[in-house]
């Protein structure tokens, strides 16, 4: 069990006049009206500090807190390698199935916890992020300069315009048989689109960002192909999204259907989310600039067997 989680609140103008249990029902679709009621009546949720009812009125600014009590986490792989560590840059293998941050079940059982534990008087903070599933190369801040230097690479990496970034992530992917070229590029947009439960989810949309990933076929055979993936741009799931979107999405994949948009699932099916695991998506090699040094690193990581080349 772990220890329990305090979320707040701050109401927000276009709230002012709802119910606390509207607020709760509508912003945090995840539990239904009566579970949101039970936790009002039990006093788990307050306003300003003091117990509140269902009915009350919310007002501009008010601080609301939500007492979530301690529950069981799913297990994780909590380990992880270091692969190159100095006094501003830690770079790490994630493996697949631990979360990066904090979120739905999952609040120790994360990487963020796991650095506060091994780094106690300074934990690292991740530059970017890599999803639950997704393994591989992560790079950490240590320093006040490494955390402003290396997010000022991503961001001007992410704008997709400047091919030759410093910041520059590769990886390694695994779809089902194709007739894909062996170099191909993806540019389909990428942006929120309602979703039941969650509010909404990232997919393939034409109002969403412009996207660019890179692809190459690494090998082909009957069953899979096994591709390099290089994102210019980092939009939330894109090599999901951009391999679904022309047709392949991950084998294993539960959530992303071709097409690039959440697969159609029966009323009385869980609803698939992002963090649910099953595809194979490695990030297999990172390049940057050291924020001290100003000296190009390139870190790469092994797959897992899957996604290396098998013998001819």
């Amino acid at each position: 069990m772990n220890q329990g989680w305090i979320y707040h609140d701050r109401v927000p103008k276009t709230a002012v006049g709802q119910s606390l249990l509207d607020y709760y029902t509508k912003r945090y679709r995840h539990s239904s009206c009566d579970e949101w009621q039970s936790r009002i009546e039990r006093g788990q949720i307050t306003v300003d500090g003091q117990s509140a009812q269902a009915e009350q009125p919310l007002q501009a600014n008010q601080q609301l807190a939500y007492y979530r009590a301690p529950w069981q986490e799913p297990a994780v792989p909590l380990d992880f390698e270091v692969l190159y560590e100095d006094d501003d840059v830690l770079a790490i293998a994630k493996p697949s199935g631990l979360p990066v941050l904090p979120g739905g079940n999952f609040l120790e059982n994360t990487l963020l916890h796991q650095l506060k534990q091994r780094y106690p008087q300074a934990p690292p903070s991740p530059v970017h992020r890599l999803g639950r599933g997704t393994s591989g190369v992560m790079l950490l801040a240590r320093s006040p300069l490494a955390k402003t230097e290396l997010s000022r690479q991503l961001r001007q990496s992410s704008q997709g315009k400047n091919h030759a970034a410093s910041f520059q992530k590769i990886y390694r992917a695994l779809i089902g048989p194709s007739d894909l070229p062996d170099t191909f590029e993806v540019t389909t947009p990428i942006g929120p689109v309602p979703y039941p439960v969650l509010g909404t989810i990232y997919a393939a949309i034409p109002t969403g960002k412009w996207a660019y990933s890179r692809g190459q076929v690494l090998q082909r055979c009957d069953t899979q192909t096994l591709l390099e993936v290089t994102i210019l741009t980092g939009r939330p799931h894109q090599i999901r999204i951009h391999l679904a979107a022309i047709g392949y999405p991950l084998l294993g994949d539960p959530l992303y259907a071709p097409g690039g948009l959440p697969r159609a699932v029966a009323a009385s099916t869980k609803l698939p989310v992002p963090s649910d695991l099953g595809y194979h998506l490695h990030a297999y090699r990172l390049q940057f600039i050291h924020p001290r040094t100003q000296t190009s690193m390139q870190l790469t990581c092994l797959p897992p067997p899957c996604l290396q080349l098998s013998p001819s």
